[in-house]
């Protein structure tokens, strides 16, 4: 860009220069190296990190020492040093400085990201291009100065407003399960809910239900990983409208004069709903952010958003650590609880459990039968298994009936919640 300086010297010879007015705000200081423009303050900066990290005084002798003759030469010797030491007399503004720095560093790293992304979209897949440069712009916006110093003065009138407020037995978004939702009071804002199950044991079917639920008052996110948004569409009419899946299949040759009328009913209830669907190939966790945040920006603090994902272990990863499925996955569920804290919103993921379920006489499922279970239970903070006994037992006396098992819960007591499975039409409803 023409004209255009990504960088201010004046700024890093200041941000600098402080250390050696107030050696302490290394101490403070969030800035690395690296976010340097200048090749001799960043060796400087580099020096001066050094020496507070070997716990010796960060002065010109000190520094000097560290660097050693071809490092001071290298920085631009004494005068040099001296020059900087000299630029600054109080570090009153050390923090306006400091954010300066960053923001220039930011800047620099854009405009990197810009140009990288136009020469991949020469060579590679447009798809891969878009995704690498909107999970390089969120890194570069998760980079901010912290300024947060700890004051709990403010919380503490909000805590004391907030509980001046009658929530409901329900403070968080509703399930639509009068048990389940009196366990977990909701889901909560920024909690990461883990829903585990076997294959064909209902796991897709409970989320529409719960997605379906909590839209007609909130929002609901669903990104789906194998089903298409007109599947999942024909799915939560059929559930709506109490239609038998097998006349879904073929609606013009099975549908009588009623289904027509329930069908049409369906529809019109579906599209008053709060309900985004997602059902694009090869979405991972910076795909799913961006359309998060998007719907997060439209409506502000004014609605709650539920985010499910159909299913965990589908989420594209870094291909580079593909041969590393365990950590692959660790650092998916780490992301995904770290956008349901940044962006306020209840994350449901569904998860596959392993076959460890099957061999077993008892076949509810534990903690340990999560596949990858180590970072996922540790960064969940809800986690409820689905269990249909008449899956396993066509004579079950439970039959037409899911065990919901809450296995962790952070913030509440666990337990089993029953409900009642239509399965000819996928509806999950209260038995009570």
């Amino acid at each position: 860009m023409e004209g255009f300086e990504p960088y201010s010297l004046e700024a890093e010879t200041a941000f600098v220069g402080a250390f050696f007015s107030e050696p302490e705000l290394i101490k403070e200081c969030t800035i690395r190296p690296e976010q340097l423009y200048s090749p001799r303050l960043r060796q400087l900066f580099r020096a001066i990190r050094s020496l507070d990290e070997k716990g010796k005084p960060i002065d010109e002798i000190a520094l000097i020492e560290e660097l050693g003759p071809q490092g001071m030469e290298g920085v631009g010797g004494v005068s040099y040093v001296m020059g900087v030491k000299a630029s600054l007399r109080t570090t009153a503004n050390f923090g306006y400085y400091q954010k300066l720095v960053l923001e220039y560093a930011q800047k620099r790293r854009v405009i990197q990201i810009a140009e990288k992304t136009m020469e991949n979209t020469k060579e590679t897949d447009i798809t891969k291009t878009l995704n690498e440069a909107i999970q390089g712009l969120m890194a570069v916006e998760q980079e901010q100065i912290d300024d947060d110093s700890g004051e709990i003065k403010d919380s503490l009138i909000d805590l004391y407003m907030d509980c001046e407020k009658d929530l409901g037995e329900i403070v968080g978004i509703p399930s639509g399960f009068h048990y389940l939702d009196r366990l977990t009071g909701g889901f909560q804002e920024s909690d990461l809910v883990i829903i585990g199950a076997r294959p064909s044991m209902g796991k897709t079917a409970f989320a529409l239900n719960i997605a379906l639920n909590a839209a007609r008052e909130d929002i609901s996110l669903f990104f789906s990983f194998e089903m298409s948004k007109k599947q999942l569409l024909k799915r939560l009419a059929g559930l709506t409208g109490k239609i038998d899946s097998l006349k879904m299949k073929n609606p013009k040759r099975e549908f009588h004069e009623e289904d027509w009328q329930n069908f049409s009913d369906a529809i019109g209830k579906i599209n008053n709903v709060n309900l985004h669907i997602f059902d694009r190939a090869g979405m991972d966790v910076a795909y799913i952010w961006s359309k998060v945040r998007k719907i997060r920006r439209e409506y502000g603090g004014e609605k709650r958003i539920l985010v499910v994902i159909d299913y965990l272990q589908l989420i594209e990863g870094d291909q580079k650590s593909r041969q590393f499925r365990q950590a692959e996955i660790s650092e998916i569920s780490r992301r995904l609880k770290m956008m349901a804290r940044e962006l306020n919103v209840v994350v449901i993921a569904l998860s596959q459990l392993s076959r460890g379920v099957e061999s077993r006489q008892d076949k509810r499922p534990i903690l340990s039968d999560l596949r990858e279970s180590g970072q996922i239970e540790q960064d969940a903070d809800l986690i409820a298994f689905l269990y249909r006994d008449d899956y396993y037992a066509k004579d079950s006396p439970e039959k037409d009936k899911l065990e919901v098992i809450l296995a962790k819960h952070r913030n509440g007591p666990t337990g089993t919640v029953e409900l009642g499975f239509h399965k000819s039409y996928g509806k999950f409803v209260n038995l009570v």
